[in-house]
């Protein structure tokens, strides 16, 4: 089994990295990589787990050795345990990215269909929320920009909580939803989109950035709860004048935890970036294409029947309801699982 888990290989990586964290000046603020600390994290993690998961099984064996027939049940229930945990420990080696992890930063964008759209962006946001709370994870809004009438245009939310990023990365892309139209009169059927993007939170450190190459403006919030909030100018902007990168938050009172979070958002922005220019594989972190026909991964159908099909795995789910509740483990399941 540690070879299945590849054991050996992270045990040395540990190694590897323990030698490079000890040398001098490593743990200067300036010079420390924290990318290689999460590594170190996620290896530890998945080498903790494997030990955790063979201590069982050995007690497990231990208890069929000295077990009466009438306690089999017993052992069943904890062979069952047992599986469980090897499926949780398989899943994990689906998620070896040093930011799979953290935290995850997901935006929602309407795309064509004014109100329609909005609304559909406001469910997504209900969903994700929904499927955050049964992880146990914590959620912190960023930005949010309202509707003309109804729902969200746009939104910006942190997801904090271990794994995270590394579950919903597989969410990034267009979604596209059919249904009877509650702003509809006549009762037609409509089609929306909305786009959700996902970036891992980067700390500080990892990204260099000048406040010279920074235009901070500030205004008065606007929107849904901007009653309470627009008092005074705390809302945030800010401009990174190389790159053009433009963040907004507005969600605080107070304007310097609204420029906290919208720098958190912006060293999110700058770090994928620079990553562009060096790896391939984190030009995937943005969602390339329209809002629009041909580009959803997913699409959620209320009418004439139900379903939810991933196009990327032509996989299909019947209850709808129970996806938009915060169901979708078994899309991210299957994602990263076609991924490997």
């Amino acid at each position: 089994m540690e070879v299945f888990f590849n054991l050996a290989d992270k045990r040395k990586r540990i190694v590897e990295i323990e030698a490079e964290i000890s040398k001098p000046g490593f743990w200067d603020q300036k010079s420390r990589d924290t990318g290689i600390l999460k590594e170190l994290k996620l290896l530890k993690n998945n080498v903790e787990s494997f030990k955790f998961l063979e201590k069982e099984i050995l007690d497990l064996d231990e208890l069929v050795s000295i077990s009466q027939e009438e306690e089999y049940s017993l052992i069943e229930t904890e062979l069952d345990k047992v599986e469980s945990a090897i499926n949780a420990l398989e899943f994990k080696t689906y998620l070896n990215d040093p930011h799979d992890l953290g935290n995850a930063i997901m935006s929602v964008h309407a795309g064509a269909g004014g109100t329609e759209s909005c609304d559909w962006s406001s469910m997504l946001i209900r969903m994700y929320t929904r499927w955050a709370e049964t992880k146990g994870y914590g959620i912190e809004m960023l930005n949010v920009l309202a509707g003309e009438e109804a729902g969200i245009k746009n939104a910006t939310f942190l997801i904090k909580g271990e794994y995270a990023y590394g579950y919903l990365k597989s969410e990034k892309g267009v979604h596209r939803l059919v249904r009877i139209s509650p702003f509809d009169a006549n009762k037609k059927r409509h089609t929306s989109f909305a786009m959700i993007e996902v970036l891992p939170d980067v700390e500080a450190v990892e990204v260099d950035i000048d406040e010279k190459d920074l235009r901070i403006d500030t205004f008065r919030s606007s929107g849904a709860g901007g009653q309470h909030v627009n008092v005074t100018d705390s809302a945030i902007r800010i401009t990174h004048s190389p790159t053009g990168v433009v963040v907004e938050c507005q969600n605080e009172r107070s304007q310097h935890k609204n420029k906290a979070a919208a720098m958190k958002v912006l060293r999110a922005k700058l770090y994928e970036l620079e990553k562009k220019k060096h790896k391939e594989e984190m030009d995937q972190m943005r969602v390339k294409g329209d809002i629009g026909w041909g580009y959803q991964i997913r699409s959620y159908v209320l009418h004439p029947y139900t379903m939810v099909k991933d196009h990327r795995m032509n996989l299909e789910i019947g209850n709808a309801q129970g996806v938009l509740d915060g169901k979708i483990d078994e899309f991210i399941e299957a994602f990263l699982k076609k991924r490997k």
